[in-house]
């Protein structure tokens, strides 16, 4: 099937993006953000780091447009591997958008994990908070497996992950907790302060709010950057008084017995994930390289058990938490 670019439904979902835009000026007028200029000479320090960062081994095919629908109506954009079904049946990434965001904007990122085998698939809906778009996303693809006209039948694995950024990772935090085992792991990807999820918008009955005591099966990944002050990696009043209001209080927050991990960019702002590769907005240090290791490994160890990736997450010993580009790390990760 050709690919083709239409028209979704994109209702006005003014609170939510008043809320986040406002903090976003508020931050960017702080800090004096602007577009730096990128880094495309970025090196990973690390062995695990170095083997994500670089592109996988499967040429990437993307589809725009043409899959429809989640049940509030919105199309799909996917990217995945073109030969698909070589070497086997590929997990699969559902994505979360930020606020005002669409799928094209993370192009770069979700096309480098489909060239690590992965089929990614991603709802065009600018408030993914409540992760229902993200789950309608695997169930599609589930029905895609079997469905005998379909570029996916027989291709699809049953195990999926969940990743998202900003109001995304919200959702992706939800789709794990409110899935019953759709997704058995979550990244999330600057995902805001708990501050900001009463602002945005509910879908059939649910909100944003993210209750991290409600993870209670599957694996974690919290990231964050240290320049973004719409998700600090921590707080100055402990979340008994204000809330999870930091990356380290919703670690702290998730079940002890989770498989999770934290860690921040060092230097990077809000939209560094959106880098194409580079940075091409505001509240953007130098883009997407930093992110592209560690977020693939972490999907490799998860969906595909790759002993090699998980080995960056061991808690205590892992790459990812000894590697000077990251700060703020910690992670319970065992097995």
């Amino acid at each position: 099937m050709s690919n083709n670019t239409v028209l979704s439904d994109r209702r006005p979902r003014n609170s939510a993006r008043v809320a986040l835009t406002f903090l976003a000026l508020i931050v960017a007028a702080e800090t004096g953000m602007t577009p730096a200029a990128a880094t495309p000479s970025y090196q990973p320090v690390g062995q695990v780091e170095a083997t994500y960062y670089a592109p996988g081994p499967w040429a990437v095919a993307e589809r725009t447009g043409v899959d429809c629908c989640t049940s509030t109506g919105e199309s799909y954009d996917i990217w995945y591997p073109a030969d698909l079904g070589a070497g086997g049946v590929h997990p699969v990434i559902t994505w979360g958008n930020g606020t005002m965001a669409h799928p094209r904007e993370y192009a770069y990122l979700l096309s480098h994990l489909a060239s690590w085998g992965f089929v990614v698939i991603a709802a065009d809906r600018t408030d993914t908070g409540t992760g229902i778009q993200m789950l309608d996303a695997v169930r599609y693809l589930a029905r895609q497996d079997s469905d005998p006209n379909s570029t996916f039948r027989g291709k699809i694995d049953t195990a999926a992950g969940a990743a998202g950024h900003s109001q995304g990772g919200l959702g992706a935090l939800n789709a794990l907790a409110r899935g019953d085992g759709a997704v058995s792991t979550a990244v999330t990807v600057e995902m805001p302060l708990s501050a900001v999820c009463t602002s945005l918008p509910s879908v059939n009955g649910q909100n944003a709010c993210v209750d991290p005591t409600a993870v209670t099966t599957g694996s974690v990944l919290l990231i964050n950057g240290s320049a973004d002050g719409i998700s600090p990696a921590t707080q100055p009043l402990p979340p008994e008084l204000i809330g999870a209001q930091s990356m380290q209080a919703y670690y702290n927050a998730l079940p002890a017995g989770l498989p999770k991990a934290r860690a921040a960019v060092v230097g990077a702002q809000h939209n560094d994930i959106q880098g194409q590769p580079d940075c091409t907005n505001y509240s953007c240090t130098e883009g997407v390289y930093r992110y592209l290791g560690y977020l693939t490994a972490w999907f490799m160890d998860r969906l595909r058990g790759d002993a090699a990736a998980r080995g960056a997450f061991s808690a205590g010993t892992g790459e990812l938490l000894h590697n000077p580009h990251w700060s703020d790390q910690a992670s319970t990760i065992t097995r």
